[in-house]
């Protein structure tokens, strides 16, 4: 009986054992934007059940010299590829540590989740420039103009 008992035991922690180096990714859609004098990024972010992810985010770079009535339309413009990119997408899988999405085997984040603040964060890469973290908030559908008024 004490064989049986420590058998079950062993099962437990070998359960929540798995379990725990297992985390689940956060399930839901999230969206954002970035923009500074010279950089806009618009960004979607879909996260199913079975941890497949959808993501995409259009850019204008080296935008400084623009005008406040040419930067509109460019915000126009990254708004309408964001939608017809997002019809697009291909589902992804990447590797999830809990707090870090990462591309299988990779080493750079592309995503960084909050879990006691529920923040989104899409880590986004031009070249050799330095990274651009971009805040997602969590809606229920996506926006067809993702800039904040």
């Amino acid at each position: 009986m004490r064989v049986l008992a420590m058998a079950f035991i062993v099962s437990l922690c070998l359960v929540a054992g798995y379990s725990c180096s297992a985390p689940k990714p956060p399930v839901g859609r999230w969206e954002g934007t970035y923009e500074t004098q010279s950089t806009m990024i618009a960004a979607r972010l879909q996260i199913a059940k079975d941890g497949t992810i959808l993501i995409t985010a259009p850019d204008m770079l080296d935008i400084a010299a623009t005008g406040p009535d040419d930067r509109e339309a460019i915000r126009q413009r990254i708004a309408s590829d964001l939608a017809q990119d997002w019809a697009s997408t291909q589902p992804r899988q990447m590797s999830f540590d809990g707090k870090v999405f990462r591309k299988p085997g990779g080493v750079a984040p592309q995503l960084e989740w909050n879990p006691a603040s529920k923040q989104m964060t899409m880590v986004v890469y031009f070249g050799s420039r330095p990274s651009i973290e971009v805040p997602l908030h969590a809606v229920d559908q996506f926006s067809d103009d993702p800039w904040p008024h």
